[in-house]
């Protein structure tokens, strides 16, 4: 500092003070994350499906493996899906995790040439959804 100047009155010569961001750092930041989120969306929504048909597998495992206690324990086959519920087995009908809704699509046994007068009971249960799977095949065919 020169003599005879006040330090308070000193500004520094040559130093540009910055109040903010120029639109030029502002473009190359929101550029940067488009490209992440162009990166990472696709990946979050295979991760979804993924676990969505995780869910579907399970819960037709369960289905099937219920209705099987059912038949072991009856010696028939439920009436429907709400009597695995009424009867104790289920707590209750889970939502099909493709549609949303509990609107399972459910494969009747075949009529008792023994006792034809008996309604044929849900023998198995598939999604009701038709859209395709990531392997190639609907849903409704697993």
């Amino acid at each position: 500092m020169p003599p005879g100047e006040d330090p308070q009155n000193v500004v520094n010569k040559g130093v540009r003070r910055s109040e903010g961001f120029t639109l030029l750092e502002m473009i190359a930041v929101v550029a940067m994350i488009a490209i992440l989120v162009s990166i990472a969306l696709p990946n979050y929504k295979t991760a979804i499906l993924q676990s969505r048909e995780a869910v579907l597998k399970e819960d037709l495992f369960r289905f099937r493996d219920v209705i099987d206690q059912y038949y072991a324990d009856k010696g028939k086959y439920p009436g429907s899906l709400d009597a695995l519920v009424d009867e104790g087995y289920l707590r209750k009908v889970p939502a099909d995790p493709m549609t949303g809704a509990p609107d399972w699509e459910v494969v009747l046994s075949e009529i008792d040439p023994d006792n034809p007068a008996d309604t044929p009971g849900v023998y198995d249960v598939k999604s009701a959804s038709a859209a395709t799977s990531q392997s190639g095949t609907p849903y409704n065919e697993w």
